[in-house]
Formats: C-alpha cells, structure tokens, sequence
C-alpha cells in the first residue's frame, strides 16, 4: 500500500450548476409540483432501486418514478426533506468513460413526515445518485434506502391484531405473588421469581438507558425501608397479561398504592405505581419497569 500510485479520476466540487439542479429537483419534490419535477427529467430518464434483487427488471421510467414521489407530499403533513446533519451533497466529474460529459451528484438525505391517515411518523434516511446531463437535466436517479420505513404504514390501513390480553393468567399470579412478598420483606421470595440477569427500570433515572440488577435494586428496596414504613401495597383495579404475535413479547400490567409513613416526619404519603413486568417462556420475569412521581417522596 505504501508504494501504490495515485491516479486523478476527475474533481469534486461543492459549488456546481449540477448541484442546483438537483435542488430544483428536490423542492419540487416536497411541494408535490410533478410539471417542475418533469421538466428537469430527460425523456430517457431511469430511476433505479439500488437495493433491489431483481436485476432483470429494476428500473422504471420518467411518468411512473414522478408519480411515485407525489405519493409523500399527497400522504404526509409536515412533509420536508434535509440533509443529514454533517452531510451535503457533492458534484464529481469523472475523466474516465465520461463521453458525455454527465455529472453525478450524491446527496444524504433525511426524509420526514407523518401520514395522514395512520398518523405514522417518517424519519428516514436516503441516499440518491443523480446522472446530470451537460445541458442541465436528470438523466437517472439511484436511490438507497430502507423500504422498511412504509411497512408501518401499510400495515395501518386496516385493523389487526397483535396477540391477546387476560385478565387472569399465570403470570398474573406470579406478579400478586411477588409484589405481595415485597410488601412484606420477603425478599428471598420477591427476587426469585426474577432471572438471574433480570433488569430493573425506573421512570426517575435520568436515562432509559440506566437500568438496575437484581443485587442493585434489593440495595434500593433497603435504602426505601429505612426511609419509609410500609404500611400496605393495595392493588388498582386488575392486572393485564399481553400476549403479542411481534416479538413474542409477554408483559404483565398492573396498578398499585402503595401507602408509607416517612419515618423521620410521620408523614403518610401515598404512592401510585404501575408496573410493566416482561416474562420469559418459562414464567419468569425478565424486566421490570417502574413508573411513579418520585418528587412525592422528597416533600
């Protein structure tokens, strides 16, 4: 590598005519003014799937690629499109089998929106790479990006269901029979229906990414029984168990109050909790996810 030659294939450029023209391009595009976003196409135009597998049949021509765009600015509000933060678009001249002296710009793009009709949200990111003819049009257009982005909103269009919810299950049980040895110290009993490796949540820590182990949060459930005395932990109203077809996720809902006296004030607060509980196949808890004001407990 130390000894390889470098050979000069063309230039860049960040100022360019090419470049304006494919800014004409895109603000057509965002406006949904198919007349403009033609007139900067060649006749011959081609549009090219740069993710596809079907090399035989992958590109498709001028009429059907601007009617394909009109799609976002008819379907989203706030439809917009902007380079991805620390991006902009480049024009390159290549010396090498450049007979007609086309441009090609690349740009990176984020593309955003939220449909009309599912109210799902678009945030995604494409890279395209225009062939700009010397007189100043759009010759083809390959595009990559993550067709993934639609499915949400294909699948929005009609009513579905994403698995079943109990109100009497299993593992339901296991969570009255867990928190109800929280209640009462047991915390051999408590931690048990726990995996070893279990994670534990609260809506309080300043990051979603902060999450406790098991030794960690028998460590806080101590700290909170010296602070406070736990006078009773009273179910609301009555857990759900959600069963989903995605992901194979299995969670348990449920709502608590959970009446203390804060020992240094006698002060009784009581404390709303919801719980969201995530179970393995074997019917233990792999996750927990506690949500409650934590302000009320420093007052």
């Amino acid at each position: 590598m130390a000894s390889a030659q470098k050979k000069n294939n063309g230039t860049i450029y960040i100022e360019h005519p090419a470049l304006g023209v494919v800014n004409a391009f895109g603000k057509a595009f965002v406006s949904g003014d198919s007349a403009k976003m033609a007139s900067v196409l060649t006749d011959d135009f081609k549009a090219i799937n740069g993710t596809t597998s079907n090399l035989t049949n992958y590109s498709i021509d001028k009429k059907a690629y601007v009617n394909s765009l009109l799609i976002y600015s008819k379907r989203l509000d706030y439809f917009t499109t902007e380079p991805i933060p620390g991006s902009y678009p480049d024009a390159l001249e290549f010396t090498k089998d450049n007979k007609d002296n086309e441009t090609i710009v690349q740009d990176y793009i984020l593309i955003k929106g939220v449909d009309k009709q599912t109210g799902v949200k678009i945030d995604a990111a494409a890279h395209n790479i225009y062939s700009v003819t010397k007189d100043g049009k759009i010759k083809r257009i390959i595009t990559y990006s993550n067709g993934k982005v639609l499915d949400e909103i294909v699948a929005s269009f009609v009513d579905r269901t994403n698995g079943k919810i109990y109100n009497h299950h299993e593992n339901i049980n296991t969570v009255r029979k867990a928190m109800y040895a929280w209640e009462k110290g047991d915390m051999d009993k408590y931690f048990n229906f726990f995996t070893d490796n279990a994670r534990f949540y609260d809506i309080n820590n300043d990051s979603w990414e902060t999450y406790h182990s098991k030794a960690e949060e028998k460590a806080n459930i101590e700290n909170l029984r010296k602070a406070f005395e736990i006078k009773s932990l009273d179910m609301f109203g009555y857990p759900d168990y959600l069963e989903y077809e995605m992901g194979n996720g299995r969670s348990v809902l449920s709502w608590w109050k959970l009446n203390l006296v804060r020992k240094k004030d006698k002060k009784a607060i009581t404390l709303f909790v919801h719980l969201n509980q995530d179970f393995d196949d074997k019917g233990k808890m792999t996750n927990e996810v506690v949500y409650y004001n934590g302000a009320l407990l420093e007052k």
